[in-house]
């Protein structure tokens, strides 16, 4: 089974949700992300995922176009901006679609700005966590 996620930049909400798909497949899914842009990859994501025991420190940020050859089974938006902006994927692939904040735009302190990743790294792994779920019971 592949599946794609895609965001605007891919470089954090994507970037997690391949984190943990690919942790939470255990091996039974090939993950890949991409974005409708490559901002590359953000380090407060990194750092973030670091704290729950997942290393993204070796993805790169992708364009889309990278797996328009690849055959996907699921394709996942996690953000409405990447579904208005590619809202048909040429593939047979079955959508997902949730839209998760976007924690590169979140300002104040430092403090701030990572709770704010660590909220949407949260979010992103609960919803990955009931889609591995759903698409792979064991």
């Amino acid at each position: 089974m592949r599946i794609l996620v895609l965001c605007t930049g891919n470089s954090c909400r994507s970037q997690m949700a391949e984190g943990y798909l690919r942790h939470l497949a255990g091996g039974r899914a090939e993950v890949y992300s991409a974005g409708i842009e490559a901002h590359g990859l953000n380090p407060r994501a990194v750092a973030v995922m670091a704290e729950d025991g997942i290393d993204i420190s070796g993805h790169r940020s992708e364009l889309l176009d990278a797996y328009h050859d690849l055959p996907f089974d699921h394709v996942i938006t996690v953000c409405d901006s990447a579904r208005e902006r590619c809202p048909w994927f040429p593939s047979t692939a079955e959508q997902h679609h949730r839209d998760f904040p976007d924690p590169a735009k979140a300002t104040g302190s430092e403090e701030e700005i990572r709770t704010a990743f660590k909220e949407v790294r949260d979010e992103i792994k609960a919803w990955c966590r009931e889609f591995i779920l759903h698409i792979l019971p064991s």
